[in-house]
């Protein structure tokens, strides 16, 4: 899971050398912090959100398949 957010996001980056992402597993939920460079927040956002919103929609499709819930987390 972690490795189709981090391909998925690198399509929409300048810099994806400097994208990072830290996964925190819990029993049920999976966080996963998503670390860019500063000039990458807003592509990674989106406009009015729908990029991450559409990334979140996705990531909890793969969880539900484990029986887990996925939440990503935009850290700047």
């Amino acid at each position: 899971m972690k490795a189709f957010v981090a391909d998925t996001l690198r399509w929409f980056v300048d810099h994806p050398s400097e994208l990072s992402i830290a996964s925190i597993d819990g029993e049920k939920t999976v966080v996963m912090e998503i670390r860019c460079h500063a000039d990458d927040v807003g592509k990674v956002i989106g406009k009015n959100g729908k990029v991450i919103q559409s990334l979140r929609t996705l990531a909890l499709a793969l969880g539900a398949k484990d029986n887990r819930r996925v939440v990503l987390e935009v850290v700047e």
